[in-house]
């Protein structure tokens, strides 16, 4: 699955949850909006950063059974903010039209759905590989969570 086929199911998830404000949201603009939280240094998403921030957070676990072919464990959105930054959900809420409370669980409720369905058979291969920097950046994005 490629990012973009990613980020658009990401949004599809946002868009389905129980919060009434995100189910008007058009599809590309949930999708945009996804692009840029989850944008690393160099603009790109970055989901390998994104792995290694929920290590160094304590989320290490949570973030393991998404990667892995059991039941995604689920994340707080306090957590969220923890791990992503209060700035960044900001600017995502604001794009979106929406609470700031509302984003936080938006993103709880798309980042399992997004990494299970990037990582199929446990690991993440395939189109994904050039947003962990490779091979080996997946592999060092893996070694932090185990």
């Amino acid at each position: 699955m490629d990012f973009s086929s990613l980020l658009q199911l990401g949004a599809s998830v946002i868009r389905g949850n129980s919060d009434k404000t995100t189910t008007g949201i058009p599809l590309d603009k949930l999708g945009s909006a996804l692009s840029g939280l989850l944008g690393g240094q160099t603009g790109k998403p970055d989901l390998g950063a994104l792995l290694s921030d929920l290590q160094t957070s304590g989320l290490g676990e949570i973030a393991a059974s998404w990667l892995g072919k059991g039941a995604n464990h689920a994340i707080s959105p306090d957590a969220i903010s923890g791990v992503i930054g209060a700035d960044k959900l900001r600017k995502f809420a604001a794009q979106l039209g929406i609470s700031e409370e509302s984003a936080k669980n938006a993103v709880a409720d798309a980042l399992p759905v997004m990494f299970d369905k990037a990582s199929p058979d446990g690991s993440l291969l395939g189109d994904l590989a050039g947003n962990f920097g490779g091979v080996n950046g997946i592999l060092d994005a893996a070694k932090k969570l185990f």
